[in-house]
This record gives structure tokens, sequence and C-alpha cells, in this order.
């Protein structure tokens, strides 16, 4: 393998009994020096014993084919010389049954919004072509099963 990332996984029971079920999910997600709250979805486990202002799973795997797509689409928007202003995307994970009824992310959406300024700025046909390549290129969007939709807009400041 030419890379290999790196995520540690941190969780302790504390004083919950844990075998009636009712202890804490959250836990912390710790990347290189940084660490983030997590927990189950409160879909999946209800609160208290799950936190609302924590990253969940599906959440962290929307935020991830989300962030892959967005440094792609910088990169080759930067290489084709627009400047981008601003990038935002609402992103979206939908959960399915799949074959065997099991849920799944069945659907991943972004909704990118970018804000170009400069001199040289693209047409809409150069907009979806960069997010077009940007998908083509996203190792996430390639290692997950979801299907991928992209709903771009953009502005001229």
């Amino acid at each position: 393998m030419d890379h290999v990332y790196r995520a540690t996984i941190r969780w302790e029971r504390g004083d919950a009994a844990f075998t009636d079920g009712r202890y804490s999910r959250a836990h912390v997600l710790a990347f290189d020096g940084l660490s983030v709250p997590g927990s189950s979805s409160p879909f999946s486990v209800r609160v208290p014993l799950s936190r609302e202002d924590a990253v969940d799973p599906e959440e962290g795997l929307v935020a991830a084919a989300a962030s892959c797509h967005m440094l792609f689409f910088l990169d080759f928007a930067r290489r084709a010389g627009f400047t981008v202003d601003r990038y935002e995307d609402p992103a979206t994970g939908e959960m399915a049954p799949n074959e065997a009824g099991k849920l799944y992310v069945a659907r991943v959406t972004l909704n990118p919004a970018v804000t170009f300024s400069g001199a040289k700025t693209p047409s809409a046909e150069d907009y979806e072509t960069l997010h077009h390549r940007a998908h083509e290129e996203c190792y996430i969007g390639h290692s997950i099963r979801a299907e991928m939709v992209i709903r771009p807009t953009f502005s001229l400041t």
C-alpha cells in the first residue's frame, strides 16, 4: 500500500453497567493530534445514550465524500486558472435497506455552492466539467457503495 491513514477511536464505559445496554455511545475520534467527539447517531441510539453534538459514523462518511470532492475540485479549478473565493457544501446522506434488508448509506448528495472571482471565471460548462473531474478522481467516492449525486450551483463576485 502506498498510503496508510490512521484514526484512533477511544471509548470508556465509565460507571455504566454495560450489560443492560444503557451505556453511552459517546467516544472520541482522534486524527493527527486533533480530537473530535463521536457518537452513534441519535436516529440509531436515542439521547442520552448518544450525543447529538458529536460526529456519528454516517455524518463522517458524508463529510469524507464531500471533502474529497471539494479538494479535487479546488485543485482542478486552480489548474484551470480560476479563483475560488468560497466553497460550501451542505451534503446529505440517505439510508435505505440493501438486498438483505440491512440499512446502509444508499445515496450521498453533494450540493456544492462555489463563488468565483477574478479576471478568468468559468462558464457553466467549465463548472460542470470541474465537478465531473472531481467526481471521477475522488478516492472516497470510489470507495463507497452509495450512489453519488452532485447538484452544484455557483456564483461570481
